[in-house]
């Protein structure tokens, strides 16, 4: 298995080579060379079996001989056995033809625990018999770092810096960052939006000097690895509900546009999914795009699903990458477009990606009243991401089954979740002195240098 750039002007690698390197050296993303197929009779034996089994049999095709199938069999195992629900990723039934994929009962209670107890482990893998260090740096709208602190913290060859906008992300989300005591993780407040820290990594890895400098490696859904543990529920859940004998929608409530792209190579693997519905807040670039073609940012303001406030969605240049038929040049050149505020995607790619996808939106109001109307008429209490996930999906319901993906726990949302519900939601017992704990927080400015300089001087 091999792995190609989205811009086309960096090695092909392996998916060791791949993951360790996350964002490709001309600034693209790595997408398999080919996507693996599975047939009817491999997706219909996955019934009745346990999710570690399923993950399994989804992600070996990718990664080659980077494991061997035991070894692989036990980072899977690892990765899961923490989770708080036997079945890991539960499905439960919200109204005719409606369900609700519960994807927060990992150690973060958010649905990134999937792919970064993972990627946590094939880290710890691969570096433990190189003796290899690395310097992880991520940015996150709220639950991709807690995901990756909780994932890398206490590692002797790995340090970690997660930078978050400064006063954008919860509570329960800041402190799952700010509250670890191991000595390698470091979270780190920047002055600006999530975008500025997304764009701020993005540098520091087309820094190739500061890159070698520190072993910079990624763990931002830039990482094809972190895509590839995602595909994992698509699967059990659609199996759940009678697939391959039967098609399934999702409704994937998404920023950064990895989720969603991950259940798009679920489809193209074989998974009988007939529509993948992206729903958005109020920062609504995602759903914009597909209803006119134009991909234009419109600045963002803040909401009460921060996780989500986005305007440039990563993954969505990979989704770009297939729509255009794989057409590295023109991706290459739409991303340099977009630095100066956009582009307007052809007219063959625009018809592509609505063939895939389809889109609405949720705006603060909506998202309220969703709260509220789950938990008195279906006694679902939902975070504000899997509230816009359920509001999109009503104007999407019909006689085939559809899955909506609740992103996070209530928990990590509690002042949006008791405005709408008058219910303060509970953390587990297990965070239950999560407000007690002392915070680290680092305070940065919007500037590049200053973070580098953190970085150099506080790895261990």
């Amino acid at each position: 298995m091999r792995y190609i750039s989205t811009r086309g002007q960096a090695p092909e690698l392996t998916f060791e080579e791949a993951m360790l390197t996350g964002l490709a050296r001309d600034g693209g993303l790595y997408v398999p060379a080919e996507i693996p197929t599975l047939n009817a009779d491999d997706i219909a034996a996955m019934a009745g079996q346990r999710y570690e089994e399923i993950a399994f049999t989804v992600m070996r095709p990718f990664i080659g001989d980077t494991f061997t199938d035991d070894e692989f069999k036990g980072l899977i195992k690892a990765a899961y056995e923490g989770f708080g629900h036997e079945v890991r990723a539960p499905l439960v039934q919200l109204a005719p033809n409606h369900f609700l994929l519960e994807l927060f009962h990992g150690p973060t209670l958010a649905f990134k625990d999937f792919a970064m107890q993972l990627i946590g482990q094939m880290f710890q893998a691969v570096l433990g018999r190189s003796g290899q260090s690395i310097t992880i740096v991520g940015a996150t709208s709220g639950d991709t770092g807690s995901a990756a602190i909780e994932a890398f913290r206490g590692l002797s060859n790995v340090n970690v810096f997660i930078l978050y906008p400064h006063g954008r992300v919860s509570e329960v989300q800041r402190r799952q960052m700010t509250t670890p005591t191991e000595a390698n993780v470091h979270a780190l407040a920047v002055d600006g939006d999530f975008d500025d820290c997304q764009a701020a990594v993005k540098d520091m890895f087309n820094d190739f000097a500061f890159r070698e400098e520190v072993s910079l490696a990624g763990v931002n859904s830039i990482n094809w690895g972190r895509v590839l543990a995602q595909v994992v529920y698509y699967f059990s859940s659609a199996v759940s509900l009678g697939a391959p004998h039967r098609e399934v929608s999702f409704t994937v409530p998404t920023g950064n546009f990895g989720d969603i792209f991950a259940g798009y190579i679920a489809k193209r693997m074989g998974l009988p999914i007939k529509d993948l519905v992206v729903a958005t807040n109020q920062n609504d670039i995602l759903h914009r795009t597909l209803e006119t073609g134009a991909y234009t940012k419109e600045g963002v303001t803040p909401s009460i699903s921060p996780s989500m406030d986005i305007q440039v969605s990563s993954n969505f240049e990979r989704a770009l990458f297939d729509a255009y038929d794989r057409d590295s040049a023109t991706v290459a050149a739409q991303m340099e477009d977009l630095k100066s505020g956009g582009f307007a995607i052809s007219q063959d790619a625009y018809q592509a990606l609505k063939k895939t996808y389809s889109s609405g939106r949720a705006s603060e109001e909506e998202t309220s009243a969703a709260i509220t109307r789950y938990v008195t008429k279906h006694g679902e209490l939902l975070c504000p991401h899997s509230a816009v996930g359920v509001h999109v999906a009503e104007d999407h319901l019909g006689p085939i089954p559809m899955v909506t993906l609740a992103t996070a726990h209530p928990a990590k949302f509690p002042a949006a979740v008791e405005d709408a519900t008058c219910i303060h939601p509970a953390l587990p017992p297990r965070m239950a002195d999560l407000y007690e704990r002392d915070e680290r927080i680092t305070r940065v400015a919007k500037d590049l240098k200053a973070i580098q300089d953190i970085i150099r001087d506080r790895r261990a």
